[in-house]
């Protein structure tokens, strides 16, 4: 697969640290950064969706109101006995 190159700034302390990592885990800074932004970018791509997900459920009006929310909330409180 082709890769791209980026460059970016960062402070010495950050650099240190990957370079810390790469050194432990006998791996390239490269690898240790892309690993990084790998996983980074999953995570956020997974909110992303999980958000726009759940906007297009409320418009199709399949979400709850808040005081239903609330209510439920109440309810497994007074349930468990949870002092509030």
């Amino acid at each position: 697969m082709p890769s791209t190159t980026i460059t970016i700034r960062t402070d010495p302390d950050l650099a240190g640290k990957i370079a810390a990592l790469a050194l432990a885990m006998d791996r390239s800074r490269n690898w240790v950064i892309e690993e990084a932004l790998k996983q980074y970018v999953e995570a956020q791509m997974w909110q992303i969706e999980g958000i726009k997900a759940a906007i297009a459920s409320v418009d199709k009006g399949e979400g709850i109101t808040h005081e239903q929310v609330m209510a439920e909330a109440e309810a497994l409180l007074s349930e468990h006995d949870v002092a509030r």
